[in-house]
């Protein structure tokens, strides 16, 4: 019995020098990895009301994406899980709340209940000049993003809310050197992005020089072309570009947008967007119901930041060439008039 006790004892001890031994090991692979492993994100929330239509049952929004809620609203709640090594990684990014579920709106076909994947791939660099990508990640085309911290303006533009939002497949990026880049891509059909039901894909391709990019997406017979990219006009003003057209058999839209933004003090930034969006045929973005419509864009953003937050204000007037909006009288009208006040948090 005596024997039987000392041979625990000296596996207990054996035990503990290995895990003091191991200790150091841990101590150090958990060190690097904290080097590796990243988690980030957003969380926002806003107030919007109408100024010059009803803000009740009856209340409207401009037929963009997001921030199209009434009174105090929440935005999304977003956490990007992250892992950078050397020559692998992966990002998987989670949303949850209203700005999220219209983020993944196509998304849900698999799950009964529901997605709340925005982006969910791995990478390789296989060498310093080609990156290859796979699993579903969010689009290249435009000047806007899914993130309100990505965007200066709160409220997306109707270039960015009627062309792709994300895309699942295969794509390699090539660093070309001198400033330029290419990308070409296989993907399932636009939006489709949980699995592909069709049997069609879809490809992409850009060309980047020195923060201009040329963007091409061909899917189901749909074809888009988009330019996006901007310039330091000066230390304080900068101005943003995105233009684009999509034909699918005679159905589309065409637009431009520019982003001028002024910088007046380090917490303080002024900035506007100015969109012309034109329909092709009754493409059904503007909401006239009448062919071939067109919609002028006017939003003015203050961007304050306070630390990590960022408070941004902001005035917006949809000016559409055919009837689009309602009033305070219930009345067909072409404008609508609007107010909101964001509040976004990034970590």
């Amino acid at each position: 019995m005596k024997a039987i006790t000392t041979q625990n004892y000296a596996k207990y001890l054996l035990f503990l020098a290995i895990c003091l031994l191991g200790a150091p090991l841990s101590a150090q692979e958990e060190t690097e990895t904290s080097k590796k492993f990243t988690i980030s994100g957003s969380v926002d929330a806003y107030y919007r009301a109408n100024l010059t239509a009803p803000n009740d049952e009856d209340a409207i929004a401009p037929g963009s994406s997001f921030a199209n809620l009434s009174g105090f609203s929440l935005g999304m709640a977003n956490v990007i899980a992250a892992w950078e090594g050397e020559k692998v990684g992966f990002v998987g990014d989670l949303v949850f709340g209203p700005r999220g579920t219209d983020a993944v709106f196509a998304s849900p076909m698999y799950s009964a209940t529901g997605n709340i994947v925005n982006q969910l791939y791995v990478y390789w660099n296989v060498s310093d000049k080609v990156t290859l990508t796979f699993g579903n990640w969010n689009t290249f085309l435009g000047y806007e993003v899914i993130s309100p911290v990505g965007n200066f303006n709160y409220s997306t533009s109707y270039l960015f809310s009627y062309g792709p939002f994300s895309h699942t497949g295969l794509k390699a990026n090539f660093d070309l050197g001198n400033e330029w880049s290419a990308m070409v891509a296989v993907m399932n059909p636009t939006d489709l992005t949980e699995f592909n039901p069709t049997g069609d894909y879809a490809l992409g391709a850009q060309v980047g020089y020195s923060g201009q990019f040329l963007n091409f997406v061909y899917s189901q017979g749909g074809f888009e072309i988009d330019y996006t990219g901007g310039f330091d006009l000066s230390e304080e003003f900068y101005l943003g570009i995105n233009g684009a057209y999509y034909d699918n058999d005679g159905t589309g839209f065409t637009g431009v947008a520019l982003y001028p933004q002024y910088k007046t003090s380090e917490n303080f930034t002024l900035g506007m967007r100015a969109e012309y969006f034109a329909e092709m045929g009754d493409y059904g973005a503007i909401g006239t119901g009448v062919a071939d419509s067109g919609v002028l864009a006017l939003t003015l953003t203050g961007s304050f930041s306070v630390g990590d937050l960022t408070l941004k204000p902001e005035l917006r007037l949809d000016n559409a060439s055919d009837d689009a909006f309602i009033n305070t009288d219930l009345e067909a009208t072409k404008s609508l008039a609007s107010f909101l006040l964001a509040a976004v948090y990034a970590f």
